[in-house]
């Protein structure tokens, strides 16, 4: 009904009563009350002072400062329910576990549950990849490039024998381009995929490569003192592994001398990414295919190398490199 009368004066610009009631319907009596009503609530005010004729407050006047306050209102209202909804949800962890940890059969829900997770990340994704895998091929997870693409960090640990298998330096060298930061190490104690530190999934039990009859048996685990101490764990690893350097360098190089005084002088391009290949412990052949390169020329490379680093083995090589800082 006040709404129905302030849009009349709006429209007419002043009215009496009797102008209300006989343009809207409504009896005069409700008439005089709503217009009145609208002047107490400051939409409307007595025409030249005159008690029996109103005018119409202009609405950006009248309305914005109230739509901004309402919206304000609103707005600390919907922080206020966000809260109370995870109050709400941590102490429905506390007391269900069913809360804190899903398990998940199959390698085809194990599959869906990672697209998911990585399309709903939006600060950060941390992996352990493994030799084998059992959900996701090496190269088929795009919903890392589309993650990537809109700013998510992506911190990838890969053991040794990941790059085994047929095309996967390649692989990772087609995300590292892509933005992914990447490392190795020897080998993962789990496999592992963590977004935004707030949920995670991992191997309840040990299970099979693809193709294996055992299907796999994973978790997924929310915000808990076992999060945590996964996420603790990554870390732990990700600051003892080499770093990977896949994709060709930027800027001016220069060939590998013995300058003592310099011992940050960088390597050709080939040289550092075979170096870091080698460290990583990916295999000749690997790396010759990685590379372009046949086999002879890697191991001729690598020999140059330890010539040029005072290295009798490729185990002295990698420690002359990373000494010299060479990756």
């Amino acid at each position: 009904m006040q709404e129905s009368v302030y849009r009349v004066l709006v429209m007419s610009g002043h009215a009496t009563v009797d102008d209300i009631a006989r343009r809207t319907g409504i009896p005069r009596a409700d008439s005089a009350k709503t217009l009145e009503a609208l002047v107490a609530m400051g939409l409307a005010t007595h025409a030249d002072g005159t008690p029996g004729r109103f005018r119409a407050v202009p609405p950006d006047v009248a309305l914005l400062p109230r739509i901004k306050r309402n919206t304000e209102a609103l707005d600390l209202a919907r922080t206020e329910a966000a809260r109370l909804i995870e109050t709400h949800r941590e102490t429905v962890r506390r007391h269900d576990a069913g809360q804190l940890l899903e398990v998940i059969t199959g390698a085809e829900a194990l599959r869906q549950h990672l697209k998911q997770i990585q399309t709903h990340a939006r600060e950060e994704m941390l992996w352990f990849c493994k030799a084998q895998y059992v959900a996701m091929p090496s190269g088929s997870n795009t919903e890392e490039y589309e993650a990537l693409a809109r700013g998510v960090r992506y911190r990838v640990l890969y053991e040794q024998a990941f790059f085994d298998d047929e095309g996967a330096v390649d692989n990772v060298a087609t995300g590292m381009r892509a933005g992914e930061s990447a490392r190795a190490v020897p080998s993962l104690p789990l496999r592992l995929a963590v977004a935004d530190r707030s949920v995670a999934i991992f191997p309840l039990v040990p299970g099979g490569p693809q193709g294996s009859p055992d299907e796999p048996t994973t978790a997924l685990v929310r915000d808990s003192n076992l999060l945590s101490a996964l996420v603790a764990l990554f870390e732990s690893y990700w600051e003892n592994a080499v770093p990977l350097h896949l994709t060709d360098a930027t800027g001016p190089q220069t060939l590998l001398t013995e300058e003592p005084a310099s011992p940050r002088t960088r390597l050709s391009p080939v040289d550092s990414r075979l170096l870091s290949l080698l460290v990583a412990g990916v295999t000749d052949k690997a790396i010759a295919s990685h590379m372009g390169l046949s086999r002879r020329t890697v191991q001729r490379r690598i020999q140059s190398l330890m010539e040029r680093a005072g290295a009798e083995t490729r185990m002295q090589l990698a420690w002359q490199a990373a000494r010299r800082e060479w990756l």
